[in-house]
């Protein structure tokens, strides 16, 4: 059991079709900091209509939405999900035990596509091919940049992570590991989004979270 309360992160962008259902699968404990990226559909809205804490980030950007939620969470523990609905909040609890029981400092969660269109094939060899020059930078043998994951909110803090763009979790994993943390690769459950992704969904997104995250990496081998 985890004590206390949990906090979920949930950058938003346009997500108002995805909300009703992610905020409706929380687990118990579990409160819900949606940060609304510039939504023109409601989302920010509906989001505090189902009971959760909204706050507005101007500047867009995946790291810059991510770090408002960090900065507003009040939680011992800290997790991360995208708001399309391509991930379970359940899921999380399995990634924050681990953190509980004292066997990790960050858990991150594997996607493992529960279709065939679930998740691009262009966007799926970006992650191949960077989650490889992960390991070499970081040497910690994961597989995935995926958005879900879960710390301790002071150990995330003190990271004084920097990106604001599709580099942030990369920049996490990095910064982690140069602190000595212990590192977990857990798998979840990846279904298809509802709505088009800005990032991942696109080529252009794509090639701009590759540009973000190589940027990193080069810094990381120097």
């Amino acid at each position: 059991m985890i004590p206390g309360t949990v906090d979920i992160v949930l950058p938003c962008l346009d997500e108002a079709a995805a909300l009703p259902w992610i905020l409706g699968r929380l687990p118990k404990g579990y409160r819900a900091i949606v940060v609304d990226n510039g939504s023109t559909d409601g989302s920010a809205e509906i989001a505090r209509e189902l009971g959760a804490t909204v706050v507005t980030e101007s500047r867009r950007g995946f790291g810059a939405a991510a770090h408002a939620g960090l900065l507003a969470s009040t939680a011992d523990y800290v997790t991360f999900c995208d708001a399309d609905a391509s991930m379970d909040p359940l899921d999380l609890e399995a990634l924050v035990a681990p953190i509980a029981r004292g066997e990790a400092d960050l858990v991150l969660g594997r996607r493992r596509p529960t279709t065939r269109g679930a998740w691009p094939l262009h966007a799926r060899l970006a992650n191949f091919a960077l989650a490889r020059l992960m390991r070499r930078a970081s040497g910690v043998r994961l597989h995935d940049l995926g958005p879900m994951r879960a710390a301790r909110r002071e150990g995330l803090l003190g990271l004084d992570l920097q990106d604001r763009r599709s580099g942030y979790p990369l920049e996490m994993v990095l910064r982690g590991s140069e602190a000595g943390w212990r590192i977990l690769e857990l798998d979840a459950p990846y279904a298809p989004r509802v709505g088009r992704s800005k990032v991942t969904g696109t080529l252009r997104g794509t090639l701009r979270a590759i540009q973000d995250m190589s940027r990193l990496l080069k810094a990381a081998r120097r």
